[in-house]
């Protein structure tokens, strides 16, 4: 293979297979791939500015039989340290949320063994009756196929029921890695690398705004990595015209810190240089996709920021109250007043958004923070 020949039709956004993906990410200098991915996000989206936006991440339950090997968060039914949110407690964060000039909740928990669709959908009724310009980005594919398997329903029934009863876009949530082998490791009792893509297609088919993630550094591949970029822009070529599809990718590390992986001597394995690489690489083998965001929340303003020379054009949330990751050891934290300021600080141009990637006007109390 030839990487000036592989380069030059990444910039004609032309589809790279696995092998050629492989061949990029070992054998072309960091600088080099940067280069490129960025030249292709300059193509895909003109100018300066990289978008980021207010939410707050509230965990519905932490009682989960996903069984997830990387995860901290959750906990058996019965063990004496499940909860369920209540309505005031709900409140009570939105209402703070409102106060940051934030109007999105990304809504996510365990898979809950007792509750089914219709807790959900009275639940996402009643939070837009309290608060009508409430905006749930809620769930993901593997509650989706849990809630179609508990109540015997499609994944398209139990999507319409739920955005009839309020959710406005359906998080990336729970791809980890697209390989079912990989899965039946780290998350067993999580949907397979087929169900999450059949969630997607039917959102998709629905207009739905979506993302998609991947979580790696733990036992996967630079093949397996690739294989998901790959099924990601192949699910994407099937969204009928003008729907939103995946408007972002975000990649994050394996956050290792107490996880039952670590304990098996399964540590994070990802490096600055990876990371970088990595949202290089997505960019170029992603075509079809927009926005790549950099998770500055599991590998800091620095490496975030240099990201966003090398194709990433997005910072992601604030995310006031994260609390899955940070149980695994990600520290980092800001506000709004922090990543925006971190965004100039690179050279770059805030720009507010929604989860659609929509430019939005700046809250004012925001705006005044950063510029007084």
């Amino acid at each position: 293979m030839n990487s000036g020949e592989l380069l030059k039709r990444a910039l004609k956004f032309e589809d790279l297979t696995k092998a050629e993906g492989n061949y990029l990410y070992q054998n072309v200098p960091t600088a080099e791939l940067m280069a490129v991915a960025n030249e292709c996000r300059l193509k895909q989206i003109p100018g300066n500015k990289v978008g980021w936006i207010i939410d707050r991440n509230i965990n519905i339950t932490n009682v989960c039989v996903s069984g997830c090997k990387f995860c901290n968060f959750h906990c058996k039914s019965g063990d004496g340290k499940e909860y369920i949110t209540t309505i005031d407690e709900y409140i009570e964060k939105i209402n703070e949320l409102f106060k940051t000039g934030g109007n999105q909740v990304l809504l996510q928990g365990g898979m809950h063994p007792k509750l089914g669709l219709k807790f959900y959908t009275d639940l996402f009724s009643e939070l837009k009756n309290i608060f009508p310009e409430l905006k749930l980005h809620a769930l993901g594919p593997p509650e989706i196929v849990h809630l179609a398997r508990k109540d015997r329903k499609s994944y398209s029934e139990v999507l319409e029921a739920l955005v009839s009863a309020g959710m406005d876009s359906l998080p990336g949530a729970g791809a980890e890695i697209l390989s079912n082998k990989i899965r039946k490791q780290i998350s067993p009792g999580k949907c397979n690398a087929d169900q999450w893509l059949d969630v997607m297609r039917e959102a998709h088919k629905m207009n739905l705004v979506t993302s998609a993630t991947m979580m790696y550094g733990h036992i996967e591949t630079l093949s397996d990595r690739i294989e998901h970029l790959i099924k990601l822009r192949d699910l994407q070529k099937e969204k009928p015209e003008n729907a939103y599809g995946f408007v972002t990718f975000i990649p994050w590390p394996f956050m290792d810190d107490g996880t039952e992986l670590k304990l098996k001597g399964i540590s994070n394995q990802s490096t600055v240089s990876d990371y970088v690489r990595l949202i290089a690489l997505s960019r170029i083998m992603l075509n079809n996709v927009k926005n790549i965001q950099a998770s500055w929340l599991t590998v800091g303003f620095p490496t975030a920021q240099l990201c966003l020379f090398g194709g990433a054009n997005d910072f992601g949330s604030i995310m006031i109250e994260e609390n899955v990751v940070s149980a695994a050891g990600a520290s980092y934290k800001s506000d709004a007043a922090g990543i925006q300021k971190a965004i100039i600080d690179a050279g770059f141009i805030p720009q507010y958004r929604n989860q659609a990637y929509e430019p939005m006007e700046l809250p004012s109390a925001d705006k005044k923070r950063i510029f007084d």
